[in-house]
């Protein structure tokens, strides 16, 4: 029983989107922990011994020693109305993201927005006089989450999303509501965590802001990404047959594209999704054809 419930949700896992799959590992880091505190208290163990390993440090000392956790600390979560908010979070405003960019942009924006909120909450911690005499250790992946919030509502700033006693709201007025929420919070108790939120969002912005002048900021890092995984992939064994005298002269190879052709093709593609995108401002999702929504879906695919 138990075998057959992890193989489906590693099946789940693989064919899912990059958006569940985010959703997975933060849920499952979450349970590994949940269940490593349980199984490290029947010892009298503190699970917290382990925090500062994985969980963002304020202090410049811990963080030189344990810089992995830049990377880590946005996949935390160890309680249970942390999780569910940010995972719901992350769900909602990601099938959006989707609408109008890629997966791999989903993934190196999550990571980038990660990356600009604790290095914020690094530099903040050490250069306010406020902050002097307090240290801490930050989790979550908030920061990584409002990072797309902004950027999905600096592109698509009129898309409407209905919220239970609010109704229809347009995503630019979530985004600077939520902005303005963390702005007059960075002195609270959750202050460092308020303030990963805007490098965050700043990040969202920085990223829209390079995306509408034909740069990708999240390419550097789905590069990274694609050399790691290709490292860990099994290699197939390629059987090499000598092709026959027939098929060689029968065989025709296309022309490969030229620069000026695939630039031309991708502005022809962009301003197709641009059409699409200010449809759905102006009428919103329902007013496309299928055939526009067909063409926004393999755009978020690719």
């Amino acid at each position: 029983m138990a075998a057959s419930i992890i193989d489906h949700l590693k099946q789940q896992f693989k064919q899912g989107s990059v958006l569940l799959q985010l959703v997975y590992i933060n849920v499952a880091v979450f349970l590994l922990l949940r269940i490593t505190g349980v199984i490290l208290l029947l010892f009298n163990i503190d699970i917290s011994a382990i925090f500062p390993y994985i969980e963002m440090p304020s202090a410049p000392y811990e963080f030189i020693t344990h810089p992995w956790t830049l990377l880590t600390y946005m996949f935390v979560h160890y309680d249970v109305w942390h999780i569910l908010f940010n995972m719901l979070w992350l769900y909602w405003f990601g099938q959006i993201f989707l609408m109008a960019f890629g997966e791999k942009q989903m993934v190196g924006l999550y990571i980038w927005g990660g990356i600009a909120g604790g290095l914020l909450y690094l530099l903040s911690y050490n250069l306010f006089p406020y902050f002097e005499g307090k240290q801490g250790l930050m989790c979550g992946a908030s920061a990584s989450i409002i990072a797309i919030v902004v950027a999905t509502a600096f592109r698509m700033p009129d898309y409407k999303i209905n919220l239970l006693f609010l109704g229809a709201i347009s995503l630019k007025y979530i985004a600077i509501i939520t902005i303005i929420i963390d702005l007059l919070s960075v002195t609270s108790a959750n202050g460092g965590g308020h303030i990963a939120h805007l490098g965050g969002a700043l990040l969202g912005y920085w990223f829209i802001a390079r995306w509408e002048k034909g740069k990708d900021i999240t390419a550097p890092i789905n590069r990274i990404i694609d050399k790691i995984v290709t490292a860990f992939k099994p290699r197939p064994r390629v059987r090499i047959s000598r092709p026959s005298a027939r098929r060689n002269s029968t065989q025709t190879s296309a022309r490969p594209e030229t620069d000026m052709e695939y630039r031309a093709r991708k502005k022809r593609e962009s301003d197709e999704i641009d059409a699409i995108l200010d449809k759905i401002k102006q009428s919103g999702y329902t007013s496309l054809s299928a055939e526009e929504k067909k063409r926004l879906f393999e755009a978020g695919k690719k």
